[in-house]
């Protein structure tokens, strides 16, 4: 009898064993898990929920966020406004919850919209824009084009379309300056 109690404490000590190790490495599988994570990763897991982000220059920007791309987020704000936050120049981010987006290897569309691409596309629609940099500057006009490391704004009164006779001077701003693009709507801003 003494036998089977000794092989029993011997099986229930190896058990313990074996299950804390397992333990364990399940916890130390999940640091390396969120390690990797990268933050755009995470934003997506968060499209449809309303974020506090603050930003370099900018300061705080919130609203839902309806896109994240390789190197930006696109939120709408309370006034339905679009708002394009460069990533580069986010501090903080609040109401993300718990989901984070699967890896961005699974979405080379995605990777490939860059803020450059993003930028473009308000060319294309020759909206008035507000143009924040990291440094607080602000400056309105409607993106004409964008070059590999710059974007150039025809700078007109917001309430003004982009007319020759508007547009006071053009602006050449490096991306890397640039922290939000916000659309304006004409007569509100």
């Amino acid at each position: 009898m003494r036998w089977q109690q000794l092989f029993a404490d011997l099986q229930a000590e190896f058990d313990e064993a074996e299950a804390a190790a397992e333990r364990a490495e399940d916890a130390s599988r999940r640091r390396v898990e969120t390690g990797a994570v990268l933050l755009v990763d995470r934003l997506a897991g968060a499209v449809g929920r309303w974020l506090a982000v603050r930003c370099r220059g900018a300061g705080d920007v919130s609203g839902v966020l309806v896109e994240v791309g390789a190197d930006w987020l696109l939120l709408t704000d309370e006034g339905r406004r679009e708002v394009l936050v460069a990533t580069a120049t986010v501090r903080t981010v609040a109401g993300l919850g718990r989901g984070t987006a699967a890896p961005r290897e699974g979405a080379p569309a995605r990777v490939r919209m860059d803020l450059r691409r993003a930028l473009r596309g308000l060319a294309r629609d020759r909206s008035a824009v507000q143009l924040v940099l990291d440094d607080g500057s602000v400056y309105v006009g409607t993106v004409d084009g964008v070059g590999a490391d710059h974007v150039e704004l025809a700078e007109h009164a917001a309430d003004q379309p982009r007319r020759a006779a508007a547009v006071r001077g053009v602006r050449a701003v490096a991306l890397s300056a640039v922290a939000v693009v916000r659309t304006l709507a004409p007569g509100l801003d």
